[in-house]
């Protein structure tokens, strides 16, 4: 088991870093790194209810030999002809398909005023669904590092700006292509990890979108 034990801001950053994780070529690394013992406390502190889910993921993931998960993963996110779940936000928002040409413009601009800066090694496009959640993960951990420091004089940094940041970011993008996303991989899988992968992550983001207007 995992050692680890956050507070409950921080376990609301990790738990998107923990999801984009799960969206890259399932490794041994997954089971290694305690990755699904460390999603399950981050549930249990942010979203209770998210936690028996959670609790399944890592089970289907060690019931599962990984070639066969490589295998789908491959069927849903690659291809080989065309992908059954792209997992790039621009097939379902209607905008035109990205290339390293000509990337997504809206959500590039949205990673610039996040301070978001993706490795030039980087062979993913910018609207993949794991470096979406990456982007998530580094508002909410900026958003908890403003909180704490109390920092109001530089208009980027004040939490109330990384809030607003944070919400246009899943109202107008990750939360509005999540939605058909989680439905294609949960109709096109043929392993539970994946089918349970996609509807915890499309929960997590509802959740998290449902809070912002509570506020």
């Amino acid at each position: 088991m995992s050692d680890y034990a956050p507070d409950e801001a921080t376990a609301r950053a990790d738990l998107c870093r923990f999801l984009s994780a799960c969206y890259y070529e399932p490794a041994p690394e997954f089971a290694e790194e305690n990755l699904f013992d460390s999603l399950l406390v981050a549930t249990r502190q942010v979203h209770p209810d998210l936690a028996e889910q959670a609790r399944k993921l890592g089970e289907a993931f060690a019931s599962q030999d990984l070639q066969t998960l490589l295998v789908d993963y491959t069927r849903l996110f690659l291809g080989p002809m065309q992908a059954l779940a792209s997992p790039y936000g621009s097939a379902w928002l209607n905008t035109p398909v990205p290339t390293e040409g000509n990337p997504p413009l809206a959500v590039l601009d949205l990673y610039s005023e996040g301070g978001f800066d993706m490795d030039a090694d980087f062979r993913e496009l910018p609207d993949h669904v794991a470096v979406e959640l990456e982007f998530l993960y580094l508002l909410t951990f900026n958003k908890n590092h403003a909180d704490a420091a109390g920092v109001q004089n530089d208009s980027a940094t004040t939490p109330t700006t990384i809030a607003a940041l944070r919400e246009r970011f899943l109202h107008e993008h990750l939360g509005a292509w999540i939605g058909p996303f989680a439905a294609a991989v949960k109709a096109n899988a043929t392993t539970d990890f994946y089918r349970e992968l996609a509807d915890l992550t499309e929960r997590f983001v509802r959740l998290e979108s449902a809070q912002l207007s509570l506020h």
